[in-house]
């Protein structure tokens, strides 16, 4: 099963980029993810591996991901080594005036389960396209949040014209 949702954010590329590149911000913005966790020695990057669990109705699935794409700014996408079938991408694009579209991609499958698999890949989806709804959502307010935070910030450190 193959799962698409997109959303305009208000920041730069680069600003969301450092955010979801972060895996210790997983929690913050992921719905549903229940752990997140780096199990390998690269923390993040191409290669960097994550055991991922995330709530399904009841239940927790996942496992063992690898980030197998790491284009900064651009694409990041992951696969499952160990656990449930999955696959997973961030792409983030550029609109203009410091707005970037930002896609999550999910697909997901129940290997060699026959109808049984086909039947829980469906039943899954709707919440799982819940999830990935939550995600953006999550994932425009705490970058936008944070680049208010980033302008009030630098304009706080600018000195104002004084007039005589």
């Amino acid at each position: 099963m193959r799962l698409n949702e997109s959303t305009i954010v208000s920041a730069s590329p680069k600003l969301i980029w450092d955010y979801i590149a972060d895996p210790g911000n997983a929690l913050h913005y992921m719905s549903g993810v229940t752990r997140w966790e780096v199990v390998s020695e690269r923390r993040s990057g191409l290669g960097a591996r994550y055991r991922m669990l995330i709530q399904v109705g009841s239940a927790e699935v996942g496992g063992l991901i690898e980030v197998v794409e790491f284009s900064p700014e651009r694409d990041m996408a992951w696969s499952s080594v160990t656990g449930v079938d999955q696959r997973g991408r961030w792409r983030l694009r550029g609109v203009g005036g410091s707005r970037t579209r930002v896609e999550f991609r999910f697909a997901y499958g129940v290997a060699g389960a026959g109808i049984t698999g086909y039947i829980s890949e469906l039943v899954a989806a709707p919440s799982l396209r819940r999830h990935l709804r939550r995600s953006l959502q999550l994932l425009k307010r705490q970058v936008e949040h944070e680049r208010l935070r980033r302008d009030a910030a630098a304009r706080q450190a600018t000195p104002e014209a004084t007039t005589a």
